[in-house]
């Protein structure tokens, strides 16, 4: 069996971050970041050599094998942020409509720049996420 590609690292966040050469990209990358904290009380690791996590849950993957994945993640991607969320969780969620612009993955939500999304919206979207993670495990 092949160990899971994305695991945490004992690379540097704030290394990370400082490294984003797009000014604007790296303050929505400390506010997201600031956000999630808020979230879970959990301090930021790197999760592989671009993924900021926040928090460790187990999940069952598509093999039926049971890996750690963050409680909340993101990425701060050339393009945007992408933020993790569990399954099926944003499929129809009804915060959505008030977000702003946004695309939506099966799992992810795709934001080019936080200044076209409604911040306290993505706040609450990001908390409900990891009070379904955290009850889920309950």
């Amino acid at each position: 069996m092949t160990e899971p590609k994305t695991r945490p690292t004992n690379a540097s966040v704030a290394a990370f971050i400082d490294a984003i050469r797009q000014p604007e990209r790296q303050r929505d990358a400390r506010t997201v970041a600031a956000l999630m904290r808020a979230a879970t009380g959990a301090r930021a690791t790197m999760w592989g050599p671009t993924i900021i996590g926040f928090g460790r849950h187990p999940i069952v993957g598509s093999t039926g094998r049971a890996t750690e994945w963050p409680i909340t993640a993101f990425a701060p991607r050339s393009t945007g942020l992408v933020l993790y969320f569990m399954g099926d969780f944003l499929a129809q969620h009804p915060l959505l409509p008030r977000l702003g612009k946004y695309r939506v993955g099966k799992s992810c939500l795709y934001i080019k720049r936080l200044a076209d999304v409604h911040l306290p919206t993505l706040r609450l979207l990001v908390s409900s996420s990891v009070q379904a993670v955290l009850a889920q495990g309950r």
